[in-house]
């Protein structure tokens, strides 16, 4: 095993190094417009996960995954010749789900200020049901108890 500060640098290099590919030498037509967002790496240096994001429609989401399945050997040479590794990782591509469930969040919290707005306009004009004063008084002490005692 190796130290997970030391991997965490390594997934880093490999960001770097897989972002600059696909930038610079995968030409594939398939390949829309792509954000490598993370990427990281077993403790024992085998496996490496490359997270991305892609700006388009679900058609060319599933054409920049099949593009960059292809070009996986390429780019998996050029990351174990830049890396200096014994045993270059194996790359998975994975796409991103953060932008999207951001966006998905940010939804719910309009939607719940939106209803909470609501509510606040419902009980700006809002009278009590019964009583203004719901708490009861206290019960005057009856004089004839006190004399009842006495005897």
């Amino acid at each position: 095993m190796v130290d997970a500060a030391r991997a965490s640098k390594l997934a880093d290099r490999i960001q770097r190094i897989v972002a600059e590919m696909l930038e610079r030498r995968i030409k594939d037509p398939r390949l829309g417009f792509v954000t490598v967002t993370d990427a990281r790496l077993t403790n024992d240096l085998r496996d490496a996960t490359v997270y991305y994001t892609v700006f388009g429609s679900d058609a060319e989401k599933a054409a920049t995954a099949a593009a960059l399945e292809s070009a996986k050997g390429l780019i998996r040479s050029e990351v174990g010749r830049r890396i200096g590794l014994r045993h270059t990782p194996t790359i998975t591509f994975v796409i991103d789900e953060v932008p999207d469930n951001a966006r998905h969040i940010e939804e719910l919290l309009a939607k719940a200020k939106q209803a909470d707005a609501e509510v606040a306009r419902a009980a700006a004009n809002a009278r009590p049901a019964g009583d203004p004063d719901p708490y009861r008084e206290p019960r005057p002490a009856d004089d004839d108890d006190e004399d009842d005692e006495d005897e």
